[in-house]
C-alpha cells in the first residue's frame, strides 16, 4: 500500500477533552531547555531519555521538554543529529547546550562503496537488525492542522503500540488508545471536508524499515538513483549518508530520500523521505482519499522523518514526524487557502511484557480520532503523563480553541 499519510477531517462540533485509564502515571519529572551551544537557538525534536531506562520524550519547537518516570531521575541524556550526545545531572530545571559534532575520521577509516549496494545490503540485513521479539510500546501522538498561520485543529493521544517481531509483515501490529483529546475550531469557515491517508495507526504503516512494501523493496529500489553524501555521527556511531532520488518514469509518485545507515551493523538509523511533487496529479493520488467534487486540492509537500533507536544490538522505531502542506479552493472562488498538517509520534516507554492488543481495543486504520475521543473525558490531560509538551504557539492555539 503506497498511501501513507494523515487523515484530516474537520467538523462543526463541540469537542471537550478526553481520557480513559490511569496506567501511565509518573511520579518523578525533570524539565528543561535544549539549545545550540554556539548560537543559543532552541533545538526542536531532540531525543531526551534516561540512560539505562526506557522512558523518553522529545523537545518541542521552543526546545522545551518534560521527562517523567515512575522512579527518581538522576541523569538525562540528549541526542540530536549533527550534535554530540550529552548526559547531564538532573535538576528540577535544566539548560542543555549541545555542541555540533566535528566529523573526525580515524586514519584507517575508509568511507567507500557503491551507494545503491549499501542500501540494498542494509535492506537484506533488516531481518537481523530489526527487533526480533514483539514489543509493547507506550507512545504519545499529536496531529495538528493550520489554516494559513492559525491552528484550527489539535488532536493528541497517549496510546499503546504493539509491534510484532520482524517477519516482513505488519498485519499483526496494532494500536490502542489509553487517553486522548481533540479540539476543533467551530468557525464555519474553518470546516474542511478533505481526507488524506493516515491517523494514529500511521506508526504501523509508516515504519518504513519494517513495512518495506512502501519503499525498501527490490522492485522500487530499482527506480531510484543513488548518491553518497558526507558521513555523519548519530549517538557516537558513524553513519553512511545516502541520497535516493527518482530515476524512472512510472505511473505513481516516487520519493526524494536521505537515509542514514549504521556503518558497522548496516542498520537503518534515520530516514528522511519527501514525496516527489513534480507531477501534481500523481502526488494527489498518493495523498488524497476523498474530497467534495467542486473542491480543488493542490499538493505542495508531503514528507516524513523517522528515527530508529539501537538497543542491545537491535533497532526499533523511536520517533516520527510527518508534514503535509496543501492548498484548497472552491472552483467559483478567487483565492486559495493554504493548510499545513503536522503529525508527531514519540515512543515514551517500553513495557516489560509485550501483550498483544485485543481486537476490540484496536484503533483501525479507517478510524478517526475525534470519534474515539468522544468516549473519554479528562480536564487535566497533561497531569503526570510523559508527553511532547506543546510549544508556546500551540498552547496559545489550544486556549483560543477552548474558548
Amino acid at each position: 500500500m503506497r498511501k501513507w499519510f494523515i487523515i484530516i477531517a474537520l467538523f462543526l462540533v463541540s469537542l471537550p477533552l478526553y481520557s480513559q485509564v490511569d496506567s501511565l502515571r509518573m511520579g518523578y519529572s525533570v524539565q528543561g531547555n535544549v539549545v545550540d551551544a554556539a548560537t543559543g537557538r532552541p533545538l526542536e525534536s531532540v531525543h531526551v531519555s534516561i540512560p539505562g531506562r526506557k522512558q523518553a520524550t522529545v523537545t518541542n519547537s521552543d526546545g522545551f521538554f518534560i521527562l517523567k518516570s515512575n522512579q527518581p531521575i538522576s541523569v538525562v541524556e540528549c541526542s540530536y543529529l549533527g550534535y554530540r550526545t550529552q548526559q547531564k545531572k538532573a535538576d528540577e530545571t535544566l539548560r542543555v547546550a549541545l555542541q555540533r559534532e566535528n566529523l573526525q575520521l580515524q586514519e584507517a577509516t575508509i568511507i567507500s562503496g557503491d551507494a545503491r549496494s549499501i542500501v540494498e545490503a542494509a535492506v537484506d540485513c533488516i531481518g537481523e537488525n530489526y527487533c526480533t521479539q514483539p514489543q509493547l510500546l507506550e507512545v504519545f501522538y499529536r496531529e495538528t492542522l493550520k489554516k494559513r498561520n492559525r491552528y484550527t485543529y489539535v488532536a493528541e493521544a497517549v496510546a499503546r503500540l504493539y509491534k510484532s517481531a520482524f517477519n516482513g509483515f505488519i498485519y499483526n501490529d496494532a494500536a490502542a488508545l489509553e487517553k486522548s483529546r481533540v479540539l476543533v475550531s467551530q468557525r464555519r469557515t474553518d470546516t474542511l471536508s478533505v481526507k488524506t491517508q493516515g491517523g494514529p495507526t500511521m506508526a504501523i504503516g509508516m515504519d518504513l524499515v519494517k513495512n518495506t512494501q512502501v519503499l525498501f523493496n527490490k522492485e522500487d529500489l530499482a527506480l531510484y538513483g543513488y548518491e553518497m553524501l558526507q558521513p555523519a555521527y548519530i549517538d557516537g556511531r558513524l553513519q553512511f549518508v545516502i541520497r535516493m532520488y527518482p530515476n524512472a518514469l512510472v505511473d505513481f509518485a516516487l520519493y526524494n530520500c536521505v537515509v542514514y545507515i549504521d556503518r558497522e551493523l548496516l542498520s537503518f538509523t534515520r530516514v528522511e523521505a519527501s514525496l516527489d511533487m513534480s507531477d501534481k496529479n500523481k502526488a494527489t493520488r498518493m495523498m488524497l482519499v476523498s474530497k467534495p467534487f467542486t473542491l480543488r486540492f493542490v499538493p505542495q509537500e508531503c514528507s516524513v522523518v523517522l528515527n530508529y533507536r539501537l538497543e542491545n544490538g537491535k533497532t526499533r522505531l523511536e520517533y516520527f514526524r510527518s508534514t503535509m502542506r496543501f492548498a484548497c479552493d472552491w472552483r467559483k472562488r478567487l483565492f486559495r487557502t493554504h493548510y499545513t498538517a503536522v503529525n508527531e509520534l514519540v515512543v515514551t516507554d517500553v513495557r516489560p511484557e509485550a501483550t498483544p492488543i485485543r481486537r476490540q481495543e484496536r484503533f483501525r486504520s479507517n478510524d478517526f480520532l475525534p470519534d474515539k475521543a468522544l468516549q473519554f473525558y479528562d480536564p487535566d490531560f497533561w497531569a503526570d503523563y510523559n508527553i511532547i509538551e506543546p510549544s508556546e504557539s500551540l498552547e496559545h492555539a489550544i486556549r483560543r480553541l477552548r474558548k
